[in-house]
Formats: structure tokens, C-alpha cells, sequence
């Protein structure tokens, strides 16, 4: 292809940007990411105002278990509808605007709780506020799903990130703003009054098309047809038991029926590894070869947050204008790349200019990854089961960012920070050999290879 013409299709592939949905998506990643932080550091700014213990405060982290065990009750989110609103709105739009009212509800709820006076009030508050914006995210990835065309998946991705990202800046810098000026109560009322905005644009955006439930009801036939067999489980247990094993056991059975559904839920756990080992640690590291705070607030946060947006932005426009696999090669080269300039920083110590072309470069190739990986994720739903496989692929992307990265330290403390970043630089390396297994021409876990009823991926690349 002539390179005028292929720079002509790179210009072009911007306008995705224009797109209505991904606007509205970014939006609902603001209304998605707004409730974080008030469960979490900007609760617990209000809960030592009031005088609770540290140790009490500690086990507010407890708060946030919805949000990784929100696949449980996807299924019910997926396939039952609401009385009036699944009439009046559709499917997904219905449960949107629910979610919403649900957390408006609690988050005035958690303002009016007084944690210094009752704290068990404050904290069953908290949790509903969690349980209801996990519910949220679960409607709003369905929908950004269903709703975008395949080329359009990795600017969504990058959308919802970046209105998740804001959200969370205005929830917790923003709030801690306010609270120097205001009660607290006004603070909590202030941010659940922006999430207006969010029902606003569910009210303005479109309900997704209708996509064939083929698996669901084939599901749903058989367990009727074994139900039938046994006369004993007839009745209202019968429709019930069918019922629970075509939306919730569905989702699941289908995934694992697809070719080395193994690798691939694996290379969701790795391929951000060496990303998250190396990131895990950063503040210790930087303080440990002299950077003082102000300057890793300056260049590791404020400048690290700038190039994480603009990561957001180039890897949905990459996904656009070269295919999903180039991307997730070009974003996982990038990654490893990243890792090696920690090691070197680690050699060098004190060194501004170093640092901030580590941070810039480790933050940009960080944003560009999440972005082509969750529009990878995207594509790999059934359209049948869209919003619990969701729930259950991104839950899996949490392991390596927690479980898996939380041996940092050990390996740290064992061998020293230069070697401590090779390492991790190495993490990468297993997530890269699943790619090319997974992605290997004529492979059928390619996902231009899947059956019809897949959100799948043009075969482009």
C-alpha cells in the first residue's frame, strides 16, 4: 500500500473519536468511575476527619469486594427484565437507568450515614453504594459492547477508560477540594447530583440491536427437554432450574466450548504481568534513589496521568487504523520496552530528565495496552451472554495487577531494583508467546475464526 494512502486511512481513522457512541461512552466511563473513590481514599479522609480507627478504616477496604465479585450476579443483570423500564427503555438502557437511581440513592444515603456516630450505618451504606455502581459497570460494558461496530471496539475501550479516569480524578481530588470548603454530606450530595449526567446520556443514547440468543435458548430447550424426563421437577422449580442454568451456567459452559479457552483466559491474566510488577512499586523505587515527593507528584503522577490519557487515545486510534492483533503486538513490544528503561533509571539514580522519560514512556504504553486489551476483551463475548462473560474476563485482568504482582516485593528485596526490573521486563515474555499461539494464522482461537454470535473482530490483520 502507498504510503500516502496508508497515512491517508491513519488520518482517518481519528474520526472514530467523533462517533456519537463513543462519546456517549465516554460519559458513562465518568458515571462509571465517579463512585470509586468515595468508597475508598475520599471515604477514608471522612472517616479520619471523624475520629475512626485506623484499624477500622483499614477494614473499609472490604468495601470494594462487589466490584470483583460482580460476575456472581451478571447473569441476573444479563437476562432478566425489569417491570416497566425494560419496556420503556430496552434491555440494557432499563438496567442503566436502575443502576443509577440505585447508586444516587446510596451514595445520599452514605452522606447522611455520620460515621463518627454510626459507623455499621456508614459501612452497609458503602456497600451498597459498591454493589449498585459494580451493577453499573456491568450494564455500561454490555451496552459499549453491543452498541459499537468491531473497528470501533478499542476507541470504546479508550473512552470508557478515560471518563473512568476522570470520574475517579473529580471524585477524589475534586471531593477533597470541596471538603475543604463544605460538610462532607454537601461533598457526597455534590457527586451524587453529577451522576445526573450519566442518565442524561443513557436517556439520549441508543438501545443496542437485538442480536440473536441462540446458545441462551438452545440451553434453555435442553434443560427443559431433561426436566420433562423427570416428572418429579415439574412446575414453577422446573422453569426455575431451566432458567438459572441457560443464563447463569450459559455463559460459562459457552466460553469453555470454545478451542483453548485455557490460553486465553491466561493471556488475559498475563498480558499486562511485567506492567503491573514494574508499577506495583514505583513510589518505593523512586523514593529509594533519592527523588523527593514534590517530584514524583510532578512527574510520576500529574505528568504520568497525561501520558496514560494520551496512551488511551493513541491505542483505541491504533486499533482503528492497523487491526486488533497488530495493536496487541505494537502495545505488548511497548510494555516490555517500558520495563528496560526502569532498569536503567534504577542504574542511573537521581536524574529528572530520566525519570520523566521513564514515566512518560511507561504510563503511554501502559494506557495504550488497556485500551486495546479491553476491546479485546470486548470481542471476545457471545452476544448471548455479553454482560457476565464481561464481568468475568475483567475480573480475570484484576490477578496480575493483585494477586500475581504482589511477590514485588520479595523479588525486590532479593535481588535489587536493576535486576528487579529485568525481571519483570521477563514477566512479559509469556504473555507475548501466548499471543502468537493464540493469533497464528488458521489457529481457531483466532477470533476471525469464531462462529456467527460472536461480538468477533474483522480479519484484517
Amino acid at each position: 500500500m502507498p504510503l500516502s494512502v496508508r497515512v491517508s486511512s491513519w488520518l482517518a481513522a481519528l474520526a472514530v473519536y467523533r462517533d456519537r457512541r463513543v462519546l456517549a461512552i465516554l460519559v458513562l466511563g465518568f458515571a462509571s468511575g465517579l463512585p470509586l473513590a468515595l468508597t475508598g481514599q475520599t471515604l477514608q479522609a471522612w472517616l479520619k476527619e471523624s475520629g475512626v480507627s485506623l484499624q477500622s478504616i483499614g477494614l473499609f477496604a472490604l468495601v470494594g469486594v462487589p466490584y470483583t465479585l460482580k460476575f456472581l450476579w451478571a447473569p441476573l443483570v444479563d437476562r432478566l427484565p425489569l417491570p416497566i423500564l425494560t419496556r420503556w427503555l430496552g434491555r440494557r438502557r432499563g438496567w442503566l437507568i436502575f443502576a443509577q437511581a440505585l447508586l444516587m440513592a446510596a451514595i445520599v444515603a452514605l452522606a447522611f450515614s455520620n460515621p463518627g456516630q454510626a459507623l455499621v450505618l456508614t459501612a452497609l451504606c458503602a456497600v451498597a453504594v459498591a454493589f449498585a455502581s459494580a451493577t453499573q459497570d456491568i450494564v455500561i460494558d454490555a451496552w459499549r459492547v453491543e452498541i459499537l461496530d468491531q473497528r470501533q471496539l478499542a476507541a470504546g475501550a479508550a473512552s470508557i477508560v478515560f471518563g473512568y479516569r476522570l470520574g475517579m480524578l473529580v471524585s477524589s481530588a475534586g471531593a477533597l477540594y470541596l471538603a475543604d470548603q463544605f460538610a462532607w454530606p454537601l461533598v457526597y450530595l455534590a457527586m451524587a447530583a453529577l451522576l445526573v449526567i450519566g442518565a442524561i446520556t443513557v436517556l439520549m443514547v441508543g438501545e443496542p440491536q437485538a442480536q440473536p440468543r441462540g446458545d441462551a435458548e438452545r440451553r434453555f430447550a435442553e434443560a427443559q427437554a431433561w426436566l420433562a424426563a423427570r416428572p418429579h421437577l415439574s412446575g414453577p422449580v422446573a422453569g426455575v432450574m431451566a432458567w438459572l442454568y441457560a443464563s447463569v451456567a450459559g455463559p460459562f459452559l459457552q466460553f469453555m466450548s470454545r478451542r483453548g479457552w485455557v490460553g486465553i483466559l491466561l493471556f488475559v491474566m498475563l498480558f499486562k504481568l511485567g506492567d503491573s510488577l514494574a508499577g506495583v512499586l514505583a513510589t518505593s523505587f523512586y523514593l529509594d534513589i533519592g527523588f523527593t515527593k514534590t517530584e514524583i507528584a510532578e512527574i510520576g503522577k500529574l505528568y504520568g496521568f497525561g501520558a496514560t490519557m494520551l496512551g488511551l487515545f493513541i491505542g483505541g486510534w491504533l486499533m482503528q487504523a492497523v487491526g486488533l492483533y497488530r495493536s496487541l503486538w505494537i502495545c505488548g513490544l511497548l510494555q516490555m520496552v517500558s520495563n528496560l528503561l526502569f532498569a536503567v533509571l534504577a542504574m542511573r539514580g537521581h536524574d529528572l530528565w530520566f525519570l520523566a522519560l521513564t514515566v512518560g514512556m511507561e504510563n503511554l504504553a501502559g494506557g495504550m495496552g488497556t485500551a486495546v486489551l479491553v476491546a479485546y476483551l470486548s470481542a471476545l463475548c457471545d452476544v448471548a451472554y455479553t454482560a457476565t462473560q464481561y464481568a468475568l474476563l475483567s475480573s480475570l485482568t484484576a490477578v496480575a495487577r493483585t494477586l500475581l504482582s504482589s511477590y514485588a516485593g520479595f523479588l525486590a528485596g532479593a535481588f535489587g531494583w536493576p535486576a528487579f526490573f529485568m525481571l519483570t521486563t521477563l514477566a512479559a515474555l509469556p504473555g507475548l508467546a501466548l499471543l502468537a499461539w493464540l493469533t497464528r494464522r488458521g489457529a481457531e482461537t483466532r477470533l476471525d475464526s469464531r462462529r456467527p454470535g460472536s461480538a468477533g473482530i474483522a480479519a484484517e490483520d
